[in-house]
């Protein structure tokens, strides 16, 4: 009798063990499978990430931008900038053209920004929101960080064009980006961005902008030509066009106050 209640102790403890490590085989696998979610969060960063390797260069580049704006009254106004970017995180604008603004820069580190203006001693600071012209805010000719700058959902797939292309909403990670809310079309087979929706804060439409005429620079096709339409004034719409991009090395000290002067 005894050495059977030994047995079945033993046997217990055999048992107990088994169930304890099978327990923990499947808690710690459980715990360390992305969710459904997480899985889908991942994939809708890295479409973001790979649409904003499309538009510009990872390296330092610069490249010229022309904005054409043309009123409901079919009035134009042409402005001429020079973009020297590094890293969707660090750039400077440069006013080229009309020559009355000529001399004044727009310097981002970061999601700071500033302009400094030929006969003002300090710079001023100024938000990414705020117009430089037509329907082109700042953010949208100093900054194109879309993945720092937002956190994306992929709310679904549509076809366009013969294409497909996944459709997402981005969110600003805080009131400090351009735009509080973006619905972004991207297609699918090369990541190349095909329009986006810009929302405020309270979520009414702004403007949309349109991605077009890619063509090659800097070893992909780009997007050239950006068509940005006013949601709230019909018939208003700026039209960005991009050319004589080139690949700078582009040092740290370039992005800085003191150096600015020192641009050629």
């Amino acid at each position: 009798m005894k050495t059977m209640e030994i047995m079945t102790s033993r046997h217990c403890r055999v048992n107990t063990a088994l169930l304890a490590a099978v327990f923990a085989f499947f808690t710690c696998t459980a715990a360390n499978a992305a969710t459904p979610t997480e899985e889908a969060d991942a994939e809708a960063r890295q479409i973001v990430e790979k649409a904003d390797q499309v538009r510009f260069p990872a390296e330092g580049f610069q490249v010229d931008v022309t904005i054409t704006t043309t009123g409901s009254d079919q009035n134009s106004d042409v402005r001429k900038y020079r973009v020297l970017a590094k890293g969707n995180s660090n750039s400077i604008v440069r006013v080229t053209e009309p020559a009355s603004e000529r001399g004044q820069i727009l310097l981002m580190k970061g999601r700071d920004l500033w302009v400094f203006m030929p006969d003002v001693s300090q710079p001023i600071r100024l938000a990414l929101s705020q117009r430089l012209t037509g329907q082109v805010a700042n953010g949208d000719l100093a900054r194109a960080n879309f993945a720092a700058d937002y956190n994306p959902t992929l709310l679904r797939k549509e076809k366009l064009g013969g294409d497909e292309h996944y459709v997402l909403e981005l969110t600003g990670v805080d009131r400090g980006v351009t735009y509080q809310r973006v619905v972004y079309w991207v297609r699918e087979k090369d990541f190349a961005p095909y329009k986006a929706e810009f929302y405020s804060l309270s979520n009414r439409l702004l403007k949309t902008c349109k991605y077009e005429n890619f063509k090659m620079m800097e070893g992909r096709k780009r997007p050239t030509r950006l068509v940005m339409e006013d949601a709230l004034r019909g018939g208003e719409q700026s039209v960005l066009e991009y050319g004589s991009m080139k690949l700078r090395d582009l040092p740290d000290k370039i992005f800085t106050k003191d150096y600015l002067k020192k641009l050629d």
